[in-house]
């Protein structure tokens, strides 16, 4: 184009950039000036001082403060690193269960196995329930479908199922306890007050 330069919109800017994506390298003018606005500064410069302008006007207006994690450290910093972080995160973030890559859906049940041991009432349902993981685990690590590598470690179904009794044993222990403890608060009442805490409950 010859002259002065027509004035700018979207659709003429949209055709334009597709004519030039369209063209060939070797045939492009290689001439040509940078896009410019009315003050003589270029279309680059313009939109970066715009944003940065809108940025700042935002910070005036407190539209950045009390954001989520303002004056925190980042989590995960000082994990290890892992190549998957984002679809793990995805996975907790949004608590997707069963769906993934088996080393992501497996690391995130073995996370959460023990609270899972610790609903079952049986020591047989507890071996079943750590045979099936660990069958699990050992398929996922024999899959020649790709996705990352499983790196979970299989459970000792006996020292699991110790633990388990132990875990048991010590909440048994705990509720005994608590009932101690009220029935003491509940003798040290007068009948007024014993008969108030009835009525709470």
């Amino acid at each position: 184009m010859t002259g002065s330069r027509e004035p700018s919109d979207t659709p003429l800017n949209v055709a334009r950039y597709k004519i030039n994506r369209e063209t060939p390298a070797h045939e492009r003018p290689e001439t040509a000036e940078p896009e410019t606005n009315e003050a003589g500064q270029s279309m680059m410069d313009a939109r970066a001082q715009y944003v940065e302008i809108s940025i700042q006007q935002a910070m005036r207006r407190g539209d950045f403060d009390n954001l989520p994690g303002t004056g925190k450290p980042i989590p995960g910093l000082s994990a290890p690193y892992d190549p998957d972080w984002w679809i793990r995160q995805k996975i907790e973030r949004e608590q997707i269960t069963g769906l993934g890559p088996p080393a992501l859906t497996l690391r995130s049940e073995d996370a959460g196995l023990d609270a899972r041991l610790d609903t079952v009432h049986t020591e047989r349902q507890v071996r079943e329930t750590l045979d099936d993981f660990n069958r699990r685990v050992i398929e996922a690590r024999r899959q020649l479908r790709g996705g990352p590598p499983v790196v979970t470690a299989l459970r000792d179904v006996d020292a699991e199922v110790a633990r388990w009794q132990a875990r048991r044993e010590a909440a048994r222990l705990e509720r005994e306890a608590a009932a101690e403890r009220d029935a003491a608060a509940l003798a040290a009442m007068t009948w007024r007050e014993r008969r108030r805490a009835k009525r709470a409950r």
